[in-house]
C-alpha cells in the first residue's frame, strides 16, 4: 500500500468494522488500528456479511474492493490518510487520546471524524492539532447498509471540514445530515433514547414484553417511519387541514400523563434478568451473525422497495446506484473487433430461483436487459446524458429459453449490434454459462432513443 492514498480507521468493533466494509466495498484502501487481537476475525466476519448484503442491495457494478491492513498504532493508521474515522468505545479520554495521536500523524487538512453517538466534538478536539478539521460523523448500525450519518461541528470546526466529511460520506452512498450546532446525543439518538426509556418502563411495569413492544413498532409506526419520518406522518394524519388541525386535535394529549420520558426505571437485577430472558427467547437460538443477516436481508428488501418509489432512503440508494454506474470503468474492447461485446457478468442469486430449482423466466429477461444497459453505457449513455439528453427505451423483445441455470452459477452476456440508425438500435444478446460457455437464452431487442425534454422518440 506504500504511496497509495488510504482511509485511516481507529477501532474495529461493530461500528468500526461497518465503516471498514463501507469504505472497502467502495474501493478505498483501509489501514485499521485496534489493539484487540480478535479484531481481524471480527472485522472479517462483518465484511463477509457486508459483501453479501451489498450484492443483494444493488445490481450496479461495485468498484474493485480496496485492500485492508491492520496496523499497530493510531499514528500508523492516520499517516498519509485522506480521511480518518474514529470508532473506539464511548470513553472520552480514550477517544481524545486516539484523535490527538491521529492528528499528529495526518496531514493538517485531513478531516478527523468521530463515530461517537453523543459526546461533544468540542471536547473530543481538546488535544487535537488543527482542531478546525474535527467533526462527528455518527453512523447507524449496520454502517454498510443504513445511509444516515450525522455530521456535527464543534465550536472550532471549520465549515469546510463539515463539507469535506459530507462529500466523503455521499461518495459512499450515504445521506449526511449536517447539524447546525453540537448538542448532547445529537438528533437521532435523542429521539431513540426517548422511545427506549418508555419501552423500559413498559417492561418494568409489566405492561408488555420486549417482543410485544418490538411488534408494536415493526408492524405499526415503524413501517411509516422508514420512509416518512415523524412530522410528515403527523402532517398527513391532520387530513386536508394539515399539521395545524393535527395539533389542535392531538396537541392537548401532550399534557396527559401517558408517558414517563423523564423518569427512568432503576436497572435492578430483577429488571435486567427479565430483559435478558425475554430477549433470549425472542432470538430463538439464532446466533448474532444469523440475526445480522436477517436484519440485513430485511433492510435490503425495504431499501429496494423504497427505491422503486424514489422516496426516502430509496432515493439515496437510487442516487448511489447512478454514482456506481457512472464510476464503473468501461469494459475492454474485444480482441476481435468484429466479435461480440462481453459487457455484463453476474451470478445467479438464490432469490431468482423458483420452486422448480432453476432461475425464473423473468430473471432471464432481467439479466439480458442489464446487458443492454451495459451496452448503452459502453457507447456513452452516462449519467449526464440520461439527465440532460435522453435514453434508449426497449420497445420490443424476443426471448428464447434454451437451458436451465441454478443458484450460484456464474453467467455472462455477449452482445451484438444487428443494426442502428439515428433513433434505433437493434441488439442481439446471448446469455451463457461462464464455466462451460453453454448457451442458456437469447434476446433480440429493438431500442428507440427518447428525448429527456419531449419524452418522444428522437435522434441520439
Amino acid at each position: 500500500m506504500a504511496g497509495r492514498e488510504h482511509v485511516g480507521l481507529l477501532g474495529g468493533g461493530v461500528i468500526g468494522g461497518g465503516w471498514a466494509a463501507r469504505f472497502l466495498l467502495n474501493g478505498s484502501d483501509v489501514r485499521l488500528f485496534d489493539p484487540d487481537p480478535e479484531a481481524p476475525r471480527k472485522v472479517g466476519e462483518v465484511l463477509d456479511n457486508a459483501r453479501r448484503a451489498l450484492g443483494r442491495l444493488t445490481l450496479a457494478p461495485l468498484p474493485g474492493e480496496g485492500s485492508l491492513a491492520f496496523v499497530a498504532s493510531a499514528e500508523e493508521a492516520a499517516a498519509g490518510a485522506s480521511f480518518v474515522q474514529e470508532s473506539a468505545p464511548e470513553r472520552m479520554e480514550l477517544k481524545q487520546r486516539l484523535l490527538a495521536a491521529a492528528s499528529r500523524a495526518a496531514g493538517p487538512d485531513v478531516v478527523l471524524a468521530s463515530s461517537t453517538s453523543g459526546l461533544l466534538p468540542s471536547e473530543l478536539a481538546r488535544d487535537v492539532e488543527h482542531p478546525e478539521r474535527l467533526v462527528v460523523g455518527h453512523p447507524f448500525n449496520p454502517v454498510y447498509l443504513l445511509p444516515l450519518v450525522e455530521v456535527v461541528p464543534g465550536a472550532r470546526t471549520a465549515a469546510r471540514s463539515v463539507e469535506r466529511a459530507a462529500e466523503v460520506y455521499r461518495g459512499l452512498g450515504m445521506q449526511p445530515l449536517p447539524l447546525r450546532r453540537e448538542v448532547d446525543g445529537f438528533v437521532a439518538d435523542r429521539l431513540m433514547e426517548a422511545l427506549w426509556r418508555e419501552a423500559l418502563w413498559l417492561v418494568e411495569d409489566g405492561v408488555a414484553s420486549v417482543e410485544e413492544i418490538d411488534d408494536a413498532i415493526r408492524f405499526g409506526a415503524g413501517l411509516r417511519w422508514s420512509f416518512m419520518g415523524t412530522f410528515l406522518t403527523y402532517r398527513i394524519a391532520g387530513g386536508e387541514a394539515g399539521m395545524r388541525h393535527f395539533m389542535a386535535q392531538f396537541g392537548p394529549a401532550l399534557q396527559w400523563p401517558w408517558s414517563r420520558l423523564t423518569d427512568v426505571p432503576e436497572l435492578t437485577d430483577e429488571l435486567l434478568d427479565r430483559l435478558v430472558a425475554q430477549s433470549d427467547a425472542q432470538a430463538a437460538g439464532r446466533s448474532i451473525r444469523e440475526l445480522e443477516r436477517l436484519r440485513d436481508d430485511c433492510l435490503v428488501a425495504v431499501l429496494q422497495g423504497l427505491r422503486a418509489q424514489g422516496f426516502g432512503a430509496g432515493e439515496v440508494l437510487d442516487r448511489y446506484e447512478r454514482l456506481l454506474f457512472e464510476r464503473a470503468p468501461a469494459p475492454a474492447a474485444p480482441a476481435d473487433a468484429a466479435g461480440p461485446l462481453r459487457l455484463h457478468e453476474t451470478r445467479i442469486r438464490p432469490e431468482w430461483v423458483d420452486y422448480n430449482g432453476h432461475m425464473h423466466e423473468s430473471r432471464y429477461l432481467q439479466v439480458l436487459g442489464d446487458a443492454a444497459d451495459a451496452f448503452f453505457r459502453h457507447v456513452g449513455i452516462d449519467a449526464a446524458y440520461l439527465e440532460g439528453t435522453g435514453n434508449y427505451f426497449t420497445v420490443e423483445t424476443h426471448l428464447r429459453f434454451l437451458r436451465e441455470v441454478g443458484a450460484g452459477e456464474a453467467v455472462h452476456v455477449e452482445t451484438r449490434v444487428l443494426g442502428a440508425d439515428e433513433k434505433r438500435v437493434h441488439l442481439w444478446g446471448e446469455l451463457m454459462r461462464s464455466a462451460d460457455g453453454e448457451l442458456l437464452a437469447t434476446a433480440e431487442q429493438m431500442n428507440v432513443h427518447v428525448s429527456a425534454q419531449t419524452r418522444r422518440s428522437g435522434p441520439v
